[in-house]
């Protein structure tokens, strides 16, 4: 047996019926989807969630929640990860975001007390933590929270 000698078995080809083309198509008047109604139409699909006229679930269940619009969207830092800079460096958002130590800026950049610190810093910033603000100082270094 060679490749083009190759047949598929018998009946496991069908051929597609094409829809709408008519009575003579072997689909009948209707062309198979029956008569009236949403389905039987051109674009005649059911929305998603369409429980056939019934309240849909989503409608049904309570709302929860609550966003605030007036929420501060801050990038946080870790005080390890200052630890990396020069003693006595001015460090401020923008040397952050090119340093990539944070990626965005958004509505500020927040130092939180995460790790230790022993170098002395010069850190302005949008807001810190108290104990960020604590081991700064203690190291020698000062904060400078200029609020937006």
């Amino acid at each position: 047996m060679r490749l083009h000698e190759l047949s598929p078995a018998e009946n496991s080809r069908k051929k597609r019926k094409r829809k709408g083309r008519g009575p003579g198509s072997g689909n009948g008047t209707t062309a198979g989807r029956g008569t009236k109604g949403l389905k039987s139409r051109s674009g005649g699909k059911v929305k998603r969630g369409f429980e056939g006229g019934q309240m849909p679930l989503h409608r049904r269940l309570p709302k929860r929640g609550f966003t605030n619009i007036f929420k501060k969207d801050y990038s946080v830092i870790n005080l390890e990860a200052l630890a990396s800079f020069d003693a006595n460096s001015e460090i401020d958002e923008k040397i952050l975001l090119a340093s990539r130590k944070v990626s965005r800026i958004g509505d500020g950049v927040k130092v939180l007390g995460g790790g230790e610190i022993n170098i002395p810093l010069n850190i302005k910033v949008t807001s810190a933590s108290k104990s960020a603000i604590e081991k700064i100082e203690a190291a020698g270094g000062r904060v400078e929270v200029n609020i937006k």
